[in-house]
């Protein structure tokens, strides 16, 4: 029997003191009959340290591999490593049939194409500025949740959008002032655009899975295998070599971005939206450029700013917003 946990009391009954959280709710893991005592902020925690630190592991995709391939490679790993998951814990995959073409939705727009465009724009522009670019997720999502869902855009939110935002282009400020406008760099944001709005697509079908209650560990299994069976797809049509680089920075990064990028990563992510919803699961996105940057601080001698240092307390400003909102937009 795994131990209970003590909610904080935006996320449960005031009048509780102590309540048993179920994995079913919330957890990347949704085990049937389990508890995990895990809460909100431990979710958001794992989802933002570890995508804010794949924006480093990106370029190393790049080169002698097509993004297309990679993609497949990537998240047949990730595929496979939920499956063996699922096995040695007896998880049940089974999904019921009717929900299958959005599961294969997800796949596709989450996990397939708009890496492509990930990593297309990558190849163009700095991985700071991709970072900055993908941001618009944030807006793009409770955008798209209230025209699909209806879920009303809270004042809370959209403040908590402004600083984030604000704070982000503060932090990243250089790159941007020192923006051109030569057409690699235009390209490479455009790509990085419509990355990110397929994604916010993707993030709407992963609503609606959440909604009919599917099991995270299962959907994602059999979302990340469609969209890498798809992504080979594509790359015979597009005629791109199935080859493999041997490099210790492309294994590595690969098993990185499979592993911890891709089974785990979004796994709590999805978490995160069924419990506070899509728009407020998105903001995590802020925090993923500031992760980078702490990184950059520790491994490569990053000086830090006036500028910067405003940044970033307007951005855990707005974290502040959105973790202690108690209402769930979805």
């Amino acid at each position: 029997m795994y131990p209970t946990a003590r909610c904080p009391n935006w996320c449960c009954n005031p009048a509780s003191t102590l309540r048993t959280i179920n994995l079913t709710e919330f957890s990347a893991f949704n085990p049937a009959a389990r508890e995990f005592p895990v809460n909100n902020l431990l979710l958001y925690a794992i989802v933002v340290l570890i995508w804010g630190s794949t924006w480093a592991a990106i370029p190393y995709q790049l080169g002698v591999v097509a993004p297309e391939v990679s993609v497949a490679y990537r998240f047949g790993l990730a595929a496979i490593t939920l499956y063996f998951f699922a096995l040695i814990s007896r998880r049940k995959l089974a999904v019921p049939s009717h929900t299958l073409p959005i599961i294969f939705l997800q796949g596709a727009l989450l996990f397939c194409i708009n890496y492509f465009f990930v990593y297309y724009g990558t190849a163009r522009i700095t991985s700071g500025l991709v970072a900055v670019v993908f941001t618009m997720i944030l807006p793009l999502n409770a955008v798209f949740d209230r025209l699909f869902f209806g879920t009303r855009i809270d004042k809370r939110l959209s403040i908590a959008a402004v600083l984030g935002i604000g704070g982000i282009l503060m932090i990243f400020w250089p790159e941007v002032a020192s923006l051109s406008l030569a057409d690699r760099t235009v390209s490479g944001i455009g790509l990085v655009l419509i990355a990110t709005t397929i994604a916010s697509l993707g993030n709407m079908c992963a609503v609606l899975n959440t909604r009919r209650e599917l099991p995270v560990i299962a959907v994602n299994a059999h979302a990340m295998a469609f969209a890498s069976i798809l992504a080979l797809l594509i790359s015979s049509g597009l005629d791109r070599p199935f080859n493999f680089s041997a490099t210790t920075g492309y294994v590595l990064s690969l098993l990185y971005l499979a592993i911890f990028g891709s089974a785990v990563a979004f796994g709590c992510y999805l978490a995160l939206i069924r419990r506070i919803g899509s728009a407020r699961a998105a903001y995590s996105s802020l925090m993923f450029p500031v992760v980078a940057l702490l990184m950059s601080t520790l491994f490569e001698n990053y000086h830090w700013t006036p500028v910067a240092t405003v940044g970033i307390l307007l951005t855990l400003a707005g974290n502040w917003l959105i973790l202690s909102g108690h209402r769930k937009s979805t």
